[in-house]
């Protein structure tokens, strides 16, 4: 399967959280950068997807290390994941909006937090 194929635009996502309410589904929606994917972050949206349906919004961090399309693309390629948008922080709130979804889980801070972790890692490994 082409993971890619997962990454929706906004009317797509707001058209299937649509059509899981209508049918009964739950829809959780995760917000973060998903500049790097660790296997902490990777566990924790694995515990986040708990049966529900996941959809994952990508925003722009303030430095990134990966462009948008290829951050979106990684979080795709988790089997937990459902959906993926890529989207502007700006354009977030807009976006809760017209994809209401069940339950919104904001992980911008967790993803800087685990980004300057790394960085610290590998000054450390680099200092060795």
């Amino acid at each position: 399967m082409d993971t890619r194929t997962k990454i929706v635009d906004l009317p797509a996502a707001a058209a299937i959280a649509a059509r899981l309410r209508s049918g009964g589904a739950r829809l959780k929606l995760v917000a973060g950068y998903f500049d790097v994917l660790t296997p902490d972050e990777v566990c924790r949206l694995r515990s986040l997807s708990d049966g529900q349906q996941l959809m994952i919004v990508v925003l722009d961090p303030p430095n990134p290390l990966l462009p948008a399309r290829a951050r979106a693309e990684l979080a795709a390629s988790l089997s937990m994941v459902d959906y993926v948008l890529a989207l502007p922080a700006a354009g977030l709130e807009q976006a809760l909006e017209q994809i209401r979804p069940d339950e919104v889980i904001r992980e911008e801070a967790a993803g800087t937090q685990r980004l300057q972790t790394l960085i610290e890692h590998v000054h450390r490994r680099q200092r060795a």
